[in-house]
């Protein structure tokens, strides 16, 4: 997609994101990959205020070019781009179901989402790891990003939220609302005798949608 229809595509979806509570104030940001760079969110902007003209663009080194100043977690979508050649888009959000869950201590480190419906294994794939704990904003965490990227397309940053990418901004978009989605699902649930997707079911579904 081209760079002139990406930034209103951008503005909208995050907007979107916004006014259901997927991000407040200033928190979450995005980015799209073009043929010559990146597209990102403003550094201290709100998702549901964007200005197409303004929404900072990079290069193919992840250096400010244009628009306003990027997110101080450039690093964090340098990470999935580095490690996903088929990452087109990256979503980091403050969802409340997600990041609820990236509190829970108890919860398997590198699953603690179980496989409850299709849907997230077809949107957000079969490993979700839980990034361990660093201070927003610190780039220390860029190599356990990267690293977590290597083997999935979507991750809890521990207590702290989501970052979720996909071969399009509408693919991650998509994947994060599923993720948000099943965190609820899994926050309903826990305690009761749930009934997960088989290996045989989640192979299946990988091999039609992963």
């Amino acid at each position: 997609m081209r760079e002139t229809e990406l930034r209103p595509l951008l503005t909208e979806l995050a907007a979107s994101l916004f006014q259901r509570g997927y991000a407040v104030g200033s928190a979450g940001n995005i980015s799209a990959r073009l043929e010559d760079g990146y597209l990102m969110t403003p550094t201290n902007s709100s998702l549901g205020r964007l200005d197409p003209a303004r929404i900072s663009k990079l290069d193919l080194d992840f250096q400010h070019i244009g628009g306003d100043k990027p997110s101080k977690e450039v690093f964090m979508h340098r990470a999935v781009y580095l490690a996903r050649a088929d990452a087109g888009a990256v979503v980091h959000l403050h969802s409340t179901m997600a990041t609820a869950v990236s509190c829970l201590a108890d919860v398997d480190q590198n699953a603690p989402i179980p496989a409850l419906t299709p849907y997230f294994v077809m949107r957000v794939g079969e490993r979700l790891p839980v990034v361990p704990y660093y201070r927003p904003g610190n780039p220390d965490m860029e190599p356990a990003i990267h690293q977590a990227a290597l083997g999935a397309k979507a991750m809890l940053l521990a207590n702290h939220g989501p970052v979720v990418s996909g071969k399009t901004l509408i693919d991650a978009v998509y994947a994060a609302e599923e993720l948000e989605e099943s965190a609820r699902l899994f926050l309903l649930l826990r305690g009761q005798n749930m009934r997960l997707l088989t290996d045989a079911q989640r192979a299946e579904l990988l091999g039609h949608f992963g």
